[in-house]
Order: C-alpha cells, then structure tokens, then sequence
C-alpha cells in the first residue's frame, strides 16, 4: 500500500521555517538612529563635564590645603567682606586678637570624634573694631552650662589663630534653626548675631585652632576638611553607557542591513 502526501499533510518533520524578522522600516529605523547618537553625546558630554568638576576639585583641595598649612594672617575686616566667598577664603589661617563676650556664647548642636555635644559659638571683638562669631570648639552635653567650666571662659585679651570657615544657614537636614527656642543645628552667622543683638559682624566664622584651653574645653582644632571626589568614577560610568549605547546601534544597522 503506497501513501501520499500532500502539501498539507504531516511528515513527522519539524514543520516549515520560520521566517526571517521582517526589516524595519526605513524611517524607524532613521529616527532610532538619531536618538541613539544624541543620547550618545549625551553621555559623552556628562563624562566630560565629570572630568571637568574633577579637575576643579582637584585645584579647590590644592588650594585648602595650601591655606591651612600657610602662616595665619590677620582677618578679613569690613572692606573685605563683600568680596569673601567660600572659593577663595574657605579654610583660610587666620589670626585675631581682642576679647570673647561670653556671656553671648550660643551652643550649636554638634558630632564629632569625640561624640554628640555641642559647638560653643562666641562672639569675639578684635582690637580692629570688629566682631567675629568664633566657634571655640567642642563641649559634651553636660558641659553646656558654662558654669561647668569656669576655667575656660577667658576673660580679657588674648590672641589665637584658626581657620576661617562660610556661614552655614537655615540649619541641619530636616532640622531648622530655632532661635525663638535656642535650639540651633547649624552655624548661621548672621542668625546667630541677630539672637544675640551683636548687630554687624563679620559674614564668616572662625574654627580656633587646637591650642588647648584652660580646664580642657571646649577642645578646638577638630576642623573636618573633606571634599568628596568620585568624580572619576562617575565619568567612567557615563563614557561607559555611552559605549555601550554606541555599540548597540552599530550591532542594530548591521542587522537592519543584513535582514535587507
């Protein structure tokens, strides 16, 4: 007995091809094109701008710690104060005499190495004419009262040196600056002389160094100079997207090419 097959008839076989992807249309294929190039420059342009923000970086680090490790220098006085800016005088050694007015301290909330506390903010009048909010460092929480430390509130003229630091408004993360209630979280200079009825002062604070104080506080010198820099790392990542993007285009138009 013979059997036939006809064109629609099954032959135990893996059934017919399957056809190829039909190409993408010519425009379709044009405008994906010209937005894979422009996200590509796109990314090319982050990288480069990241490695531009390193370069500066880079120099603003060169620059602080030329100023730290310089000779201290007296402090900016009036006429200098509408030019400061935090580029070219943050971190900047400076040195000032005249006296603390420490019945007008203000303690600001503070972290440090040491632990939790606060920073003792005190107006200093310099033998210049001026006034100058001075942070004099750190005391722990229970030593905020100034009466618990007697020794170190100096009394009279005295002479010290520090680094000039930006003010810091509005106050910490999520946490404003209470004045009205004495709570602060972040050293606002000109807030803090408004509390206190200081009236003009100086537009920049001043970190005291580590020369300790009598009876040991507040403890100066605990100035944390850091600059975060991934900027390299974060050019990498835009030039490699980038090429990966650029890859993936080439690998596109050649399908598109080869399916034609």
């Amino acid at each position: 007995m013979t059997s036939s097959s006809g064109p629609g008839a099954p032959d135990g076989g893996a059934g017919p091809p399957i056809p190829p992807a039909p190409a993408v249309s010519r425009r379709r294929l044009t405008g994906l094109i010209v937005a894979g190039c422009c996200a590509v420059l796109v990314l090319t342009a982050l990288g480069t701008w990241q490695l531009q923000r390193r370069s500066w970086k880079l120099d603003l680090i060169h620059q602080v710690e030329q100023r730290v490790d310089a000779a201290p220098v007296a402090a900016p006085d009036p006429a200098a104060w509408p030019t400061i800016n935090a580029r070219d005088d943050a971190y900047r050694h400076v040195a000032l005499s005249g006296r603390f007015l420490n019945d007008r301290e203000t303690l600001v909330q503070a972290v440090t190495e040491r632990g939790s506390g606060f920073w003792v903010m005190t107006p200093f009048a310099t033998d210049w004419g001026f006034t100058v909010l001075v942070n004099r460092g750190f005391v722990p929480g229970d030593r905020r009262d100034p009466a618990t430390r007697r020794e170190g509130q100096i009394a009279g003229d005295t002479a010290f040196a520090g680094l000039m630091r930006m003010s810091e408004p509005g106050g910490a993360f999520l946490r404003a600056n209470d004045p009205a209630a004495g709570r602060w979280y972040s050293r606002d200079v000109a807030a803090i002389a408004a509390a206190q009825g200081l009236g003009p002062v100086a537009p920049y604070f001043v970190d005291a160094d580590a020369t300790e104080n009598p009876g040991g506080l507040p403890v100066g010198g605990l100035t944390v100079i850091a600059f975060p820099n991934n900027h390299l790392i974060y050019a990498l990542t835009w030039f490699g997207m980038a090429i990966l993007l650029a890859g993936a285009l080439v690998h596109v138009v050649r399908s598109e090419r080869r399916a034609r």
